[in-house]
């Protein structure tokens, strides 16, 4: 069950780029200061990417404790 724990820290580390892409992203459009409903819109799409890639994360974090705990 190695190569569960290879496949699940390979999604950890994914799931961790798209989120320091969310945080890099959000921060460009904070600092645009573009108006209130424009700045909420990019904000929103940004979120749904966010959580993507926190569900991405913690899938593969089970994906590594499933593969130590059956080796």
């Amino acid at each position: 069950m190695e190569w569960l724990v290879w496949v699940g820290a390979a999604l950890a580390g994914i799931g961790l780029v798209i989120i320091g892409y969310c945080i890099g992203s959000a921060v460009r459009i904070r600092k645009a200061n573009l108006p209130d409903i424009e700045a909420r819109a990019k904000l929103q799409k940004i979120v749904i990417f966010n959580m993507l890639a926190l569900l991405i994360s913690a899938i593969g974090l089970g994906a590594v404790v499933m593969g130590v705990l059956l080796t």
